[in-house]
């Protein structure tokens, strides 16, 4: 997958001689120790990254992490003290001012924890207001933040204030106002962490269905590790200004390498992580003539049998790879015999023990594959 965005050994540091202070972290000197001798705060050290074109990418860690400052550092509302940007191959770093402006109104969007609506602009007036900054028409940009309002769900309140909405409705705003630009890249800065729980998982599911149709970059911060599992499909975990972990969601889950990263990692629902793809084995039958599903000449199952004397029974479960492992468990309960995997047009693609399924669940053994997230 070609990546839109890459980060290569970027530093940010805190204070008034930020050389000196970059010089003390490249003799190997701790966060603290800097602090103390240069009177500096490293909040970005040495972080390299790639951000794959048309993927939610996650940026997660506790507060002081570094994970916002590297945000910033992305789109340079702050400015690194060492390192590159590079975006789709040019490095932003180097951009004068009004480059680093044209980005910031076409290429690549913010969205806020705090929304950042203009409390006395309507609705679409702030959904339209990057595309005033860019001198764009009215009829043209209200005719474009309607669409926005339109997917989603928020084309009723258009001449409202932000401050007749709710939470989540104003975040909706805040999310068009982004897509209004038709940039490619959307950084989210901890967008939902002001919500309520139950209108904070409306809108992952809102930004699920939009990626599914839109297929934005998307560069998520969170500190919330069950949100960079849901939304992920590469996750980077910091810790003092440093990515100490990253990988997809089932590679974190399975190894995390570090102490800190398997604190989170210890109470993850498996069932809603992993899937099908990631317990299946590939051979249909347990050995030649043995127990297994029976396979037509186009590779399709056709039935299972219990036993080689047995005829094939059209009475199987089958799912698709991507299905998680508790729906799995669901269809299979009470059921005889394994889980037939195949594709949309049934052709067979693995096969799902239930002891295979039990310990993919328990997480009693490593899964046979690595499989998607989901949650």
């Amino acid at each position: 997958m070609t990546n839109r965005i890459e980060i290569r050994d970027l530093y940010k540091i805190f204070g008034s001689h930020p050389q000196e202070a970059l010089k003390l972290v490249r003799e190997g000197k701790s966060k603290a120790e800097i602090l103390e001798e240069a009177g500096a705060v490293l909040g970005v050290n040495n972080v390299s990254l790639s951000i794959p074109k048309g993927s939610i990418s996650v940026i997660m860690g506790l507060s002081g992490s570094g994970k916002s400052t590297l945000a910033r550092c992305v789109n340079r509302i702050l400015e690194p003290d060492a390192g590159h940007v590079l975006l789709d191959g040019e490095d932003i770093t180097k951009c004068d001012q009004s480059t680093l402006r044209e980005i910031r109104r076409r290429r690549m969007s913010m969205v806020f924890q705090n929304f950042g609506l203009l409390p006395n602009q309507t609705v679409i007036d702030n959904v339209s207001f990057g595309l005033k900054l860019r001198k764009v028409p009215q009829a043209e940009r209200y005719r474009k933040a309607g669409e926005m309002l339109e997917t989603v769900g928020l084309s009723s309140w258009a001449s409202h204030l932000p401050g007749e909405l709710s939470g989540g409705m104003r975040q909706r705003v805040g999310l068009a106002r982004a897509l209004a630009t038709e940039a490619d890249v959307l950084i989210m800065d901890e967008a939902f962490s002001a919500l309520d729980p139950l209108i904070r998982t409306d809108m992952q599911d809102e930004l699920l269905r939009l990626q599914h149709s839109l297929h934005k970059t998307v560069l998520f911060i969170t500190h919330d590790f069950q949100e960079a599992l849901r939304l992920g499909s590469k996750i980077a975990i910091m810790a003092d200004g440093a990515v100490i972990r990253d990988g997809t969601p089932q590679e974190i889950v399975l190894d995390p390498q570090h102490e800190y990263v398997a604190a989170f990692t210890r109470n993850v629902d498996r069932a809603r992580l992993f899937d099908a793809s990631s317990v299946m084995t590939a051979e249909p039958v347990d050995h030649p003539g043995g127990a297994g599903f029976v396979i037509d000449g186009d590779g399709r199952v056709t039935g299972w049998r219990g036993a080689e004397s047995d005829p094939p029974s059209p009475d199987f479960i089958s799912v698709s790879p991507d299905t998680v492992l508790l729906d799995i468990a669901a269809k299979a309960a009470g059921r005889k015999g394994p889980v037939a995997v195949v594709d949309d047009s049934g052709r067979f693609q693995g096969k799902i023990t239930e002891s295979a399924l039990l310990a993919g669940i328990a997480g009693t053994s490593e899964p046979q594959n690595k499989g998607r997230a989901h949650a």
